[in-house]
């Protein structure tokens, strides 16, 4: 059996001098890449903010019930995705990545009902994507049926 190493010192400072040397490194590392452009700073700015938010949101206290820490953890992650995606619709271009934002902001949404509800928690309110038009919503009642007018054409025979 190989003997192993074991050290009598803290490995703190190894650690901070790895991480002195990366952080001083970061600035030579940018300057070889291409800074963005001022159309791309609003999609990375909002791309930033919802990394953020989802990675500060996915932070939780324990419970003690592994479901709960579950659905608490990913309930932001899945936002995250949908926040995420909603960037893309507001700045990208290419249609086949639009289309594909547009697929994960209806099935991160949709998981994120069905996690809820296999807790027994209320969903959150219904609300259209930000890039989306609002349609009024009629509501289902006598008035509002009575209210709807269909012309059908006439019967040829």
């Amino acid at each position: 059996m190989p003997p192993t190493f074991r050290s009598r010192h803290s490995s703190a400072p190894c650690l901070a001098i790895i991480g002195l040397a990366i952080w001083t490194a970061l600035p030579a590392f940018a300057e070889g890449h291409a800074q963005p452009d001022s159309a791309e700073a609003p999609f990375l700015h909002e791309n930033s903010k919802a990394m953020n938010r989802m990675m500060n949101n996915m932070t939780v206290q324990p419970k003690g019930n592994v479901d709960e820490d579950f659905v608490a953890m990913m309930i932001p992650h899945h936002q995250g995705a949908v926040d995420m995606a909603q960037a893309e619709l507001r700045y990208g271009h290419n249609e086949r990545l639009r289309r594909i934002a547009q697929e994960i902001i209806v099935e991160q949404m949709q998981e994120i009902a069905a996690m809820r509800l296999a807790l027994g928690q209320p969903l959150g309110p219904s609300t259209p994507v930000p890039d989306q038009p609002t349609v009024p919503r009629t509501t289902n009642t006598p008035q509002a049926a009575s209210q709807m007018h269909m012309t059908m054409p006439k019967d040829p025979r």
